[in-house]
């Protein structure tokens, strides 16, 4: 995840974000920020603190809903008449900030956009109880989630809470990938296409539809794997060559 997070980052950086001033892409440093929360969650988790990694899993849930919510705000209302979408350009100006968390997840969820997707990702409760997980540990709702903090004691359960941890995480990596490709397919092409227009030659028919073959990698392990519903929704959405 961490790899996919530095690769698209780079990737992306070159598609500027419509309806901002902003010179590079928005997406971009996200991303290059969520690859640092994992980087400090693989470290927290390293030292054995399972419960202060919820904690950055909670960052890394509410990243990933500002980043679809931002996307999903300039895709309603970037127009030729609207060509700056004062909301947005203002948080990127550190002149307004979003509205809360639970603004933003509604707004997403009701999307007529994303409509088909979010009746895939939410079509049972493992987000809420995700969500629910991340503020018990936050909180200490439970005793055992001062525990697993404690790196020194044994405790019967740690391995169950590293699992449910790896799966935790992984299912919001799953989340957001699916918005992101749903939302911007382009995001997804490989370089082929640039690479032949800088060394001046004609570049292959159908070569903007190429998919980068990290991002069919990852496509393939974790959606592909784990979600091939909503897989299937993405490759019926999208001109992109996916597999």
């Amino acid at each position: 995840m961490i790899n996919f997070y530095k690769n698209f980052s780079f990737s992306i950086f070159g598609f500027m974000t419509q309806g901002t001033k902003a010179v590079g892409n928005m997406d971009s440093y996200v991303c290059s920020s969520i690859q640092g929360t994992l980087e400090s969650i693989k470290l927290v988790l390293i030292n054995g603190r399972i419960n202060d990694s919820y904690s950055l899993l909670r960052k890394y849930y509410d990243s990933s809903v500002i980043n679809i919510y931002s996307n999903l705000f300039l895709n309603d209302n970037y127009s030729i008449e609207n060509f700056i979408v004062i909301k947005i350009n203002d948080w990127l100006k550190g002149k307004e900030q979003l509205p809360k968390y639970r603004i933003m997840s509604q707004y997403i969820r009701n999307s007529e956009k994303l409509s088909e997707i979010n009746d895939l990702l939410y079509k049972d409760d493992r987000y809420k109880e995700i969500r629910d997980r991340c503020n018990d540990h936050t909180h200490y709702n439970f005793f055992y989630n001062v525990l697993l903090n404690d790196n020194k004691i044994y405790l019967e359960y740690r391995i169950k809470a590293l699992n449910t941890f790896a799966y935790d995480i992984e299912q919001i990596f799953i989340l957001h990938l699916s918005y992101l490709f749903y939302l911007n397919d382009h995001y997804m092409i490989s370089s082929d296409y640039v690479d032949s227009l800088d060394l001046g030659f004609t570049p292959e028919n159908g070569s903007q539809y190429f998919v980068a073959p990290f991002i069919q990698k990852t496509f393939d392990d974790f959606i592909q794997y784990n979600r091939p519903d909503i897989a299937k929704k993405i490759k019926s959405q999208t001109n992109m060559d996916l597999e």
